[in-house]
């Protein structure tokens, strides 16, 4: 280990009479009963202050990133912290590199000797010969520091790499020289050769090869979340694109309905899929009349409909025709796309892991429709092009082949049972709270002192039930703090109760809602038993025949299709205007976030109403009136063009940044 710098010695000798001071601080007073007991906790250790303190330094109170005092006092070259550099920079004080302490948070400027401590603790710069940091410098953006990326290896490579890492006492870049680069027969510097043509299969073939040799020894299933791959879904229906999302562990990014008009065809027809049920049965040209027909009245609508929001939100002179044009059209589309059906195709952008990607076949596999599991194949087909170690199983009939039996089979059990519950539901508002804790706050207020002392959790909630309201409110204030982004969150305490809510909402609103992961939803077939909404909008404008024709055709397709092919196949006939049952289940935190994104100005109407009745019933149902408080960037404020503030920032940070407004 390379030794300290001696002004670091000289430095921690000033400090002495500080260091009991750095080392425990006070940080609350538990009182249970008519005992007081006075926790301390130790100061962190100097290399995770430093790191907080660095930390908070670069990113401002506005949760925007700002360019480092650090940067600003020449230790950087370009963009880019120079291993020395850094070093140089981690060897001098807080006040030697900012120049003063000011910008320190206040609790720090609080702490004597604390704006002299050192950056960033000092590191082994591992040695490496000119010809390995040659070899490294292709796989590892750098050679010099304890935090890196690989690069330029394919993903069940990377895979192998890091499952024999964990049990290697060796670091990563040298555990790659002398056991992978240049490892007989499938080393990396032979995957690493060709680029193009024929050479591809061999070299995936190759890291197939490494992959499973190092698996074999030291990996386990874990190792399939170390590799990810980017998958375009292109095509797929709005049924399946919700079986696409289903899974937590993975990103998603699906193409919406508020940017584009719907009445352009895509190829022959417009942008809607025939279920393969649908096209080998006598309902075909049916299905495909009525797709039609709620596509052209989508087409007749959109031009009154957009004339309605012009005269109703005439063009203010300082928004460009660009801003107007697309606040306009994102107006009309949230209107109009109650008309399309589930059927209509979607594109959807997935980034997962092995792991991840594996469960979702299996799933697709289970699948009653074809669509699905179709979809399933190509994926699969796709996906081994990249990552094929890491979906072996899915094929395999004594390991995928039962798993997906298994999902299928508890499906149709299921099934069969419900069969028998079948009566009509009392009439009741579209959102529901069916679940909470009475003692929330409570646990809230125990859970986030938990950390801060050396009590059992169940001590802490006795604690909590002791507090008047003052003192729970004080609890709260300190927990929460001064909220100034809503990107600024509590903690994990936040985690300790939660809610559960039952939704009855159009099929529009659940696709955007069902895609927050961070909860439990389950959601019901779509179907046409609950009705349809119908905009305001569509009503001020004369269209409320037109749009209740292509509701009723609709669903009368539905009914002939659940009589002929059953009722998952029917789903594709209903339009996004239907509403669906679903639950949602999630903890404070989670409703926090959610509900302050989802009410935001420049969110659907639809879907905004839904978040502000759960806001509303947190703090007047539940009588949660802290943790409702908490989320003050709920906004319950209703607005006309919902997307005109969100499209003029985005012309401010353009014009900010040079660059010219788009034609369209």
């Amino acid at each position: 280990m390379k030794r300290r710098p001696k002004e670091h010695e000289e430095q921690e000798e000033h400090e002495g009479e500080h260091a009991q001071q750095l080392r425990a601080v006070e940080v609350g007073r538990v009182t249970r009963g008519e005992s007081a007991v006075t926790q301390s906790k130790p100061v962190a250790a100097t290399g995770e202050i430093q790191q907080r303190e660095h930390r908070h330094q670069r990113h401002g109170d506005d949760g925007r990133d700002h360019q480092s005092d650090h940067d600003a006092h020449g230790c950087h070259e370009g963009n880019a912290i120079r291993g020395r550099e850094l070093a140089a920079c981690s060897s001098q004080s807080w006040e030697q590199v900012t120049g003063n302490t000011q910008d320190l948070p206040v609790h720090s400027r609080d702490m004597p000797g604390l704006d002299r401590l050192p950056l960033l603790p000092s590191y082994f710069q591992e040695p490496f010969t000119a010809d390995e940091t040659k070899v490294l410098e292709r796989f590892f953006t750098n050679t010099t520091e304890p935090v890196f990326a690989l690069v330029n290896l394919p993903e069940v490579v990377k895979g192998a790499l890091f499952a024999r890492y964990s049990r290697s006492p060796k670091s990563l870049r040298r555990l790659f020289l002398d056991e992978f680069y240049e490892a007989s027969g499938v080393g990396i510097s032979l995957i690493s050769a060709g680029t193009a043509g024929a050479e591809e299969g061999v070299r995936l073939q190759r890291a197939e090869d490494l992959y499973e040799r190092v698996f074999t020894q030291y990996g386990d299933d874990s190792v399939a979340q170390l590799g990810g791959v980017h998958l375009a879904c292109e095509q797929a229906s709005n049924v399946l694109t919700k079986v696409l999302e289903w899974g937590r562990i993975a990103s998603y990014l699906e193409q919406s309905t508020r940017y584009m008009f719907y009445d352009q065809r895509l190829g022959d027809r417009y942008r809607y899929a025939v279920p393969p049920e649908v096209a080998d049965s006598v309902l075909a040209a049916e299905f495909a009349a009525t797709m039609d027909s709620l596509f052209g009245a989508y087409g007749d609508l959109t031009g009154r409909l957009t004339a309605y929001y012009r005269d109703l939100h005439p063009q203010t002179p300082g928004d460009s025709d660009f801003v107007y044009r697309a606040t306009l059209r994102a107006r009309v589309c949230d209107d109009l796309r109650g008309l399309l059906p589930a059927a209509t195709v979607s594109n959807v952008g997935i980034y997962a892991s092995g792991q991840a990607y594996e469960a979702l076949l299996l799933r697709m596999r289970a699948h009653p429709l074809a669509e699905v599991r179709g979809y399933s194949d190509l994926m699969l087909a796709e996906l081994n092009k990249v990552i094929p170690a890491f979906l072996k199983r899915v094929e395999r009939p004594e390991r995928g082949g039962v798993w997906s039996r298994y999902l299928a089979s508890t499906a149709a059990a299921m099934q069969d049972i419900a069969a028998g519950h079948t009566q009509a539901a009392a009439e009741r508002g579209q959102v529901t709270l069916i679940e909470w804790d009475p003692e929330a706050e409570l646990k809230i207020a125990a859970a986030a002192l938990y950390r801060y002392t050396d009590l059992p959790d169940d001590a802490l909630l006795q604690w909590a039930r002791d507090l008047d309201g003052a003192a729970l409110d004080t609890v709260f204030r300190a927990y929460v703090g001064d909220r100034s982004n809503r990107r600024h969150k509590p903690g994990r305490a936040m985690e300790r109760t939660g809610y559960r809510f039952d939704i009855l909402c159009d099929y529009g609103i659940f696709r955007d809602l069902q895609r927050h992961r961070m909860l439990t939803t389950e959601w019901q077939r779509l179907g046409t038993s609950h009705g349809y909404l119908t905009p305001e909008a569509i009503v001020d404008i004369g269209g409320r025949a037109a749009w209740d024709e292509a509701m009723g055709a609709a669903a009368a397709l539905h009914g002939r299709l659940t009589d002929e092919l059953g009722p998952e196949v029917a789903q594709y006939a209903v339009p996004l205007a239907y509403r669906i049952r679903f639950f949602m289940q999630l903890d404070a935190r989670e409703a926090l976030h959610l509900l302050e994104l989802r009410t935001g100005e420049g969110g659907h109407s639809g879907y905004r109403r839904v978040c502000q009745e759960m806001h509303r019933l947190i703090r007047d149902v539940a009588g949660h009136t802290r943790i409702a408080d908490a989320m003050r960037f709920v906004d319950h404020n209703d607005y006309g063009l919902g997307r005109l503030g969100t499209e003029r920032r985005a012309a401010a940070k353009r014009a900010a940044a040079g660059v010219v407004e788009p034609e369209e």
